[in-house]
């Protein structure tokens, strides 16, 4: 058996020196740490492999899905715009964002509702002439906070509930994680809201920088449908909106030719088509938002509300096959499903049909259609896609739809009905058969490293907690805070837990820690609970460092922060969590 100590030990802290390193994928180092464990006989050889099939996999895997389908219903988007005003001063709109970016995360993945509100914060910082640095970093920390308060809201909640599940006969309910959750999460955006920000620079981000051709807005033609037709609107009546979306409209096609003007008075009419400008996402938001269409929308089943769809950003280099014709001359609609439905030339303006207009190199086309047929497209028009470029088509009639099915599920769940996979399992084929979330998507939502990493490290934390490893770190923390109050062996593991956080992913820092917070348990002869919490908050704390969690990463760029950003007002945060956290626990869950 210290054979085995000495190995598990040597082998965990070459995953964890390798993970901080990065240069190697960590579901890469995940897995090959698993199979030398098993070569080892570490890991017995049957068990090798049934991490695959452990719950806690299955549940963040339905979980992500879920999360997609209910960004695509635009049931998200709905809720913030009618709360995201960039006019509010900035302590003001940081704490509105913040709360319900911690809401958001409590019931989709955070990792999804930093991506649906981070344009939004993005969009507000330039309306208001600020910089994004000032906000985005309290966003994506609220992210974070928020994920705590409910055991889907992130992956360490649904881990140490599993775990439970297994060494004390019964899993954390949905709402179990609330009481502390909520007391961190509310004093985390209080803090970031009133005087965390002020800690940030206000330096350029690298999107304020970029000299890319990107930065276009697009001449588009939009349809108008029978429905709206018949309602014996105006052009003019579309302002208010188009304003609100950030949208310009240019004018009315009808009978294939332009109208003179900005024909505002123009009543529409069924098949004109509406001229805008604007970029993609504000596109797509009035195109949703008015009820319109695209040119070619009976070739994409469903229209503009088919699954699936996204809009495209390509630049045409010299020596495209599309340089000199047009799209329906190559009747790209026609033979590769793909709708041409904006051009951007360095901002240009021009009366030709969007069809009908010619191609010149170093145009910037926004192509409409799945992402399967958008690619070979691409290929096939001879040119480039712009990385990162792609919005997606939100289906807006369903966000009722997509809420209902969501809280059933968690209804269920929280009743006794149903296992919480089983109730997620039942939303994504309710998602899928709504079109919510197509075949393709139930798969590319899924983040297989993450669930690789999770599936490669169960057994290895058993193989730790079997050979002792955990129990010894238990020792070690119980006899430092001997003779001291019962609650520092609590703060201790919560400090240990929250350092490691901050360099690992916290599926592997939860998977480290919580065998340890047993050990100490049983050691002290208190309760577990008490312990499995504090992992559980700790585990999800990762604010030192723009590796800790993949939401402090994804900022970086768009924020202009650096490394030690992250310090200023994270370890004060980290700080305010312990303070808080821990007479919270001690008061819901007592030693």
């Amino acid at each position: 058996m210290q054979a085995e100590l000495i190995q598990i030990f040597i082998l965990l802290g070459s995953v964890f020196a390798l993970l901080v390193w990065g240069r190697i994928r960590y579901d890469l180092v995940a897995f090959g740490a698993l199979i030398l464990a098993a070569t080892l006989g570490l890991v017995p050889t049957e068990d090798v492999f049934s991490g695959f099939g452990h719950s806690a996999v299955a549940i963040i895997a339905l979980v992500l899905i879920v999360s997609r389908g209910l960004s695509s219903s635009g049931a998200v988007e709905l809720i913030a715009s009618r709360l995201i005003n960039p006019d509010r001063p900035l302590p003001l709109h940081i704490a509105v964002i913040a709360a319900l970016a911690a809401g958001l995360s409590a019931i989709i993945n955070n990792v999804a509702a930093l991506a649906l509100l981070m344009p939004l914060d993005l969009e507000a910082a330039k309306n208001a002439k600020r910089s994004a640095g000032q906000t985005l970093m309290p966003l994506s920390f609220a992210t974070i906070l928020g994920g705590m308060i409910t055991l889907i809201g992130t992956p360490p909640n649904i881990v140490i509930s599993e775990y439970r599940q297994g060494v004390l006969g019964e899993p954390f309910g949905m709402f179990d994680f609330a009481p502390v959750g909520l007391a961190v999460a509310v004093a985390g955006i209080g803090f970031v809201s009133l005087l965390g920000w002020r800690f940030l620079p206000a330096r350029a981000s690298l999107l304020d920088t970029e000299e890319a051709v990107i930065k276009g807005r697009y001449i588009a033609e939009l349809r108008i449908g029978d429905e709206m037709a018949q309602d014996g609107m105006t052009v003019a009546d579309l302002y208010p909106m188009a304003n609100e979306a950030d949208v310009h409209v240019l004018g009315l096609i009808r009978r294939g030719k332009r109208l003179r003007g900005l024909a505002p008075r123009q009543e529409l009419r069924a098949r004109d088509f509406l001229v805008v400008e604007g970029d993609p996402k504000s596109i797509e938001t009035f195109m949703g938002q008015a009820g319109l269409d695209f040119a070619g929308a009976e070739k994409h089943e469903g229209g503009v509300i088919a699954p699936g769809l996204t809009l495209s950003e390509t630049i045409v280099p010299e020596g495209a096959r599309i340089v000199g014709r047009t799209a329906r001359s190559l009747r790209l609609l026609q033979t590769h499903s793909v709708t041409l439905l904006g051009i951007a030339r360095g901002g240009e303006s021009f009366t030709d049909r969007v069809r009908l207009l010619p191609i010149r190199a170093g145009d910037v086309l926004l192509l409409l259609g799945t992402p399967e047929r958008v690619a070979a497209a691409t290929d096939w028009l001879g040119v480039l896609s712009l990385e990162g470029r792609q919005t997606e088509v939100v289906q807006r009639s369903k966000a009722g739809l997509s809420i209902g099915v969501f809280l059933l599920a968690v209804a269920m769940a929280v009743l006794g009905l149903l296992p919480l996979s089983v109730a997620l399992g039942g939303a994504v084929i309710a998602y899928v058969a709504l079109g919510l979330v197509s075949a393709r998507e139930v798969y590319a939502s899924v983040e297989w490293k993450v669930i690789v990493l999770l599936a490669s490290l169960i057994p290895l934390a058993e193989a730790f907690e079997r050979v002792g490893g955990a129990e010894l770190i238990a020792r070690q923390i119980v006899r430092l805070s001997e003779g001291y109050p019962a609650w520092l062996s609590l703060v201790a593991l919560m400090v240990v837990t929250m350092t490691l956080s901050d360099f690992l992913n916290n599926v592997a820092t939860t998977l480290i820690a919580a065998p340890i917070s047993m050990s100490i348990a049983a050691t002290t002869d208190t309760n577990p609970d008490t312990y499995l919490m504090t992992v559980a908050v700790a585990a999800s704390c990762a604010f030192l460092t723009p590796i800790g969690h993949k939401n402090n990463t994804l900022i970086l760029g768009p924020g202009g922060y650096r490394f030690g950003d992250y310090w200023r007002i994270g370890l004060p945060l980290e700080i305010l969590v312990v303070c808080v956290s821990v007479p919270t626990i001690l008061l819901v869950w007592p030693l």
